[in-house]
């Protein structure tokens, strides 16, 4: 079988597996084994096993489980709530004060737990009940929960950009330090939002009232234990002391020490939060093998190179080149989940990119902030659906609340696009560079 017509067979087969319904690792796997068979014989199950034992006993992934636990055991404490609470004090005489302090402090959670759905929920089960208690929009403010997600894998540490850094071949310290100030940025733009909506139409958040400077103040001294797991992941990075793997091993010990000592964590919970890691760390493994094979399958053709040819005939200015590839993954974005659009697109976009001249750390943010949008954007939009089905809220009601802060990320996605220093600057200023 010419490799050409394998990997457009082994691409179409895929994806008639994922619309009949077939979770995405075994369409990934099932379609690769049955077309790389025909198309290079028993040596592609020989490659099969090959693959998966390089992959996962790649010390690359290290920081991955290391990080993955760190954010459940946080999950096991109450910080989200003392963040939401110091937030609340030092917003609340602002329209729509609540809302700006559930963004920021999904803004504080994302420092620690680096990931969108265990952020969302961490914050939003202290918030949602304060939006009742004021008459808060229900719409909006699940709204800025559902979007202010993003922040999760956008400020570092970020399950999304180790796997980015591992497949583009990029340095992951460079790239968490990338996602700070593209991060706070985000976190001041999507709260602009909400106030600006309630200034014009009180009735969707009044300001909760005055709070003394005191009250502030001593609301500031609970939130100790994320400024700390921050510095001491993303400090070791930036000086050089740490790699990522020992940061994920420093922020996994802080913790765990600080669970224990102030949050009363037992065996019970601990449990807990291994099984968890060990439970989701297993399906991330399972589809990275699955895409890997897919990922030699397909690259064994020369349907990449062409692509690359193509874009390069069309005499493209460069900067159009990364339009049309932000507007093709958000398309991508409603339709697929990210792990499954990293696997099939940065194989492919990140040789195109480095060929223009781009930076790939620059393009990593780019597609992080991508692969979050993609998880508010029905149908496939996970976090949508997750804060859906977790506060109870029509899907039309909460798409309403969500579209103010789309077209903020939008807006955010373009800026950061146009202006790439915003990513660069932090890791040029890196010990070690």
């Amino acid at each position: 079988m010419d490799y050409n017509t394998a990997s457009l067979l082994c691409a179409g087969l895929m994806l008639f597996l994922l619309l009949i319904g077939v979770p995405i690792a075994y369409a990934l796997g099932f379609s690769s084994i049955v077309v790389g068979y025909f198309a290079f014989g028993s040596f592609a199950l020989q490659k099969a096993g090959w693959t998966t034992f390089q992959l996962l006993y790649n010390l690359t992934w290290t920081p991955l489980p290391l990080f993955t636990l760190m954010s459940f055991l946080i999950a096991e404490t109450r910080m989200g709530e003392h963040l939401f609470r110091a937030a609340r004090n030092w917003m609340s005489r602002l329209p729509g004060g609540l809302f700006v302090a559930a963004i920021m402090g999904e803004a504080g959670m994302a420092a620690a737990l680096g990931a969108s759905g265990p952020t969302i929920i961490a914050v939003g089960n202290v918030a949602v009940p304060e939006f009742k208690r004021y008459s808060y929009s229900k719409a909006i403010g699940l709204g800025a929960l559902t979007s202010g997600g993003v922040l999760g894998p956008l400020i570092p540490p970020s399950a999304t950009m180790i796997i980015y850094a591992i497949l583009a071949n990029v340095p992951l310290g460079h790239l968490f330090i990338a996602g700070v100030m593209p991060g706070l940025l985000l976190a001041a733009m999507l709260s602009i939002v909400p106030v600006i909506m309630c200034a014009r139409n009180p009735l969707l958040g009044r300001a909760a009232g005055r709070v003394s400077w005191e009250e502030r103040f001593s609301s500031l001294r609970l939130i100790w234990p994320v400024v700390l797991v921050m510095f001491g992941i993303l400090g070791s990075i930036y000086f050089g002391i740490a790699t990522p793997t020992e940061a994920g091993g420093v922020g996994c010990f802080i913790v765990l020490v600080v669970a224990i000592l102030f949050f009363d964590l037992r065996l019970k919970g601990l449990y807990r939060a291994i099984v968890q890691t060990a439970v989701l760390n297993s399906t991330i493994m399972i589809i990275l093998v699955g895409s890997s094979f897919f990922t030699y399958v397909f690259g064994s053709s020369s349907v990449a190179q062409n692509l690359s040819l193509v874009i390069a005939s069309l005499n493209m200015p460069p900067m159009a080149v990364i339009v049309a590839i932000m507007f093709l993954l958000l398309v991508l974005g409603c339709f697929i989940d990210g792990i499954t659009i990293m696997m099939l697109t940065i194989p492919i976009f990140v040789p195109i990119i480095t060929e223009l001249g781009f930076d790939p750390v620059w393009f990593g943010i780019l597609f992080v902030i991508n692969m979050e949008i993609a998880l508010i954007t029905p149908p496939m939009g996970i976090n949508f659906f997750l804060v859906r089905n977790n506060f109870d809220i029509s899907s039309m009601e909460l798409l309403k609340g969500v579209f103010p802060f789309l077209i903020m990320l939008v807006i955010f996605l373009a800026i950061t696009v146009i202006f790439p220093q915003i990513s660069l600057w932090l890791p040029g200023l890196m010990r070690g560079n």
